[in-house]
């Protein structure tokens, strides 16, 4: 499927998504969030994806935030709406059985960075900068920032971040945990991709119950697992592996001490 603002390419299991507007610095615009929801249900239907990396085009953004040209005029049930929008696609990303990761290359501003939290980690190159400098604009993040940010680097930092606009260098960025790993900008495709090839290594079942499990246990809405704690969570995932071929697999694989081939069943 082809988009009008995104690249796409699939390599052996891992499909890479590029936000391809560089003139604009890759801001998200509505058309960015229909292809990016689009892209993210080939994700979830297409069994040849096994994992995906999110990166922005050109050598200066991942995404620098929102296209505020689209905010003129809004009322305030259309600003929610715009936000309500926003937050669905990044909920889809969070909440994908396969991993997602982002392989932030400059900028990841104001939506930028959500986007980025919205994945399962990050990697990013030596000149990332992160923010929320939404205050700048009379503003507050939209797309779930306030929430994500507060998850990754605590309540103190994030209050501090978001009120003061201050933005974040890659070092400070690793400092925080906001992200995993930093790389020159020329190893970051390479760093992330050899990361995900270990990952898709292992049991696709059990990956997925590890997303979904890690998820519980920093959502603070308990709906999001009908109102189960994460570790009710982890006893019923747990019970869910032992059902499948990966566990007998992976198991006996281990008993004749051999690698496991895992088939996702």
């Amino acid at each position: 499927m082809s988009y009008s603002t995104l690249l796409t390419h699939l390599d052996n299991g891992i499909f890479t998504i590029t936000i391809n507007r560089p003139d604009k610095l890759n801001a998200l615009n509505a058309q960015v969030f229909t292809d990016l929801d689009h892209a993210i249900d080939e994700v979830y239907n297409n069994k040849e994806i096994k994992s995906m990396i999110i990166t922005g085009a050109g050598s200066k953004a991942f995404v620098a935030g929102a296209d505020i040209t689209e905010f003129g005029g809004l009322n305030k049930e259309e600003a929610m709406e715009l936000a309500r929008r926003g937050q669905v696609v990044f909920f889809k990303i969070e909440n994908s059985k396969k991993p997602i990761v982002a392989a932030v290359n400059g900028f990841a501003l104001g939506g930028g960075c959500e986007l980025a939290m919205a994945c399962h980690f990050r990697l990013c190159s030596d000149n990332a900068k992160f923010g929320q400098p939404e205050v700048n604009l009379g503003l507050i993040p939209g797309y779930g920032g306030t929430q994500r940010l507060t998850q990754l680097v605590g309540k103190g930092k994030s209050m501090e971040l978001q009120m003061t606009a201050q933005l974040v260098d890659a070092n400070e960025a690793l400092q925080l945990k906001l992200v995993n790993h930093i790389t020159t900008a020329e190893n970051l495709l390479p760093k992330t991709i050899e990361i995900l090839n270990v990952i898709m290594s292992k049991a696709p079942i059990a990956i997925g119950k590890i997303i979904e499990c890690v998820n519980v246990a920093v959502l603070s809405d308990s709906s999001y697992n009908n109102g189960k704690s994460g570790y009710a969570k982890e006893i019923e995932s747990f019970g869910d592996c032992f059902i499948t071929e990966d566990m007998k697999e992976g198991t006996t694989a281990f008993l004749e001490k051999r690698k496991a081939n895992f088939k996702g069943k």
